[in-house]
């Protein structure tokens, strides 16, 4: 499974695409959503910071508390 990880800062709450990190990774089929959650952490150096989640249902939504910054989890090419 291929997973892409998109790094962008927010304004207002919304992404706002001024500046944006990105990488995909080759990660094997089986993860659950929690690993997957986490390893999109530690890429983005946010391990050990308490962050809201959205799934939904395509990706996901990271929100880091007290930061204007959203990762984005999606699958596929």
């Amino acid at each position: 499974m291929k997973i892409n990880y998109e790094l962008t800062d927010t304004f207002g709450g919304e992404a706002n695409y001024s500046w944006v990190n990105r990488a995909s990774i080759d990660a094997p089929d089986n993860l659950t959503d929690l690993a997957i959650v986490r390893r999109a952490k530690k890429w983005a150096g946010l391990k050990g910071i308490t962050c809201k989640v959205d799934n939904c249902g395509e990706c996901f939504a990271i929100y880091p508390n007290n930061a204007c910054v959203v990762l984005f989890v999606t699958f596929g090419e």
